[in-house]
């Protein structure tokens, strides 16, 4: 099949396999078609070989929920996950695959959460949710407030990446005051969304702000990112920190 040649090809440009230092990966992008992530099966199949090579035995998608963009249901990612389980098995992938969402704290969502409309979660009842990369979502404070009295714990995605939180650090303290878990994209220590992102996500890991880790895994080059040597150096020092607590992606 088209997807095998690929993947042989990516493993001859020289990718290490080395073990990533977690074995469940929380935030990925990974179902087929429904958002910017996979487009097709044969693009998951590739990318979950790829990671199931790094040492990540379970996969939970949290494809976008966006208004006007990616307005997708339960339904929809339950639909894809089904069909991306089947080709897995077709495949003998040994990984096994969930499904949540990742929800921009936008006016569809607090309708949704005012609503009592279903929302996917990861374990039980914590919930990934991401603001836009251009401004700090108006209610902010208010959604984390009224995601914690409705049973649910937030995890805030990449907080690191969200450029106008880097000129006051205490930014980040502030969102853990607010009731926000932080979950960062490994990646992002490596320099791959820039310098300002990495020296931020050092100090996160650094001071203890980290909850939990996923790879925000979109595509090829993330994958092939991922297998460079260097950057699993990187990852395995700030992972294996004294001072990392993580809650369960290990």
């Amino acid at each position: 099949m088209i997807f095998k040649e690929i993947f042989k090809r990516y493993n001859q440009k020289g990718l290490n396999f080395d073990q990533l230092p977690f074995q469940t990966d929380i935030h990925s992008h990974i179902l087929p078609g429904i958002d910017d992530g996979s487009p097709d099966i044969e693009t998951s199949i590739i990318l979950l070989k790829g990671l199931s090579a790094l040492g990540i035995k379970k996969m939970i998608a949290t494809p976008h929920v966006i208004a006007d963009l990616y307005r997708n249901t339960p339904e929809i990612i339950m639909a894809a996950l089904a069909k991306l389980k089947v080709a897995c098995i077709d495949e003998n992938i040994d990984i096994e695959i969930e499904a949540a969402a990742e929800y921009m704290i936008d006016d569809n969502f607090i309708q949704m959460l005012a609503e009592g409309n279903q929302l996917l979660t990861i374990y039980d009842n914590l919930i990934l949710t991401e603001q836009s990369f251009n401004s700090v979502a108006d209610n902010l404070h208010e959604t984390a407030f009224s995601l914690l009295t409705n049973g649910y714990r937030p995890i805030l995605a990449h907080p690191e990446r969200y450029e106008y939180y880097h000129n006051n650090y205490k930014n980040y303290g502030l969102l853990k005051e607010m009731g926000f878990l932080l979950q960062i994209n490994i990646l992002s220590l490596t320099g791959y969304y820039g310098k300002s992102v990495a020296k931020v996500t050092e100090y996160l890991f650094e001071n203890n702000l980290v909850d939990l880790v996923g790879t925000d895994l979109h595509h090829f080059r993330h994958l092939e990112m991922l297998n460079k040597k260097g950057n699993l150096q990187l990852i395995k020092k700030y992972i294996g920190n004294k001072n990392f607590n993580q809650l369960n992606n290990i």
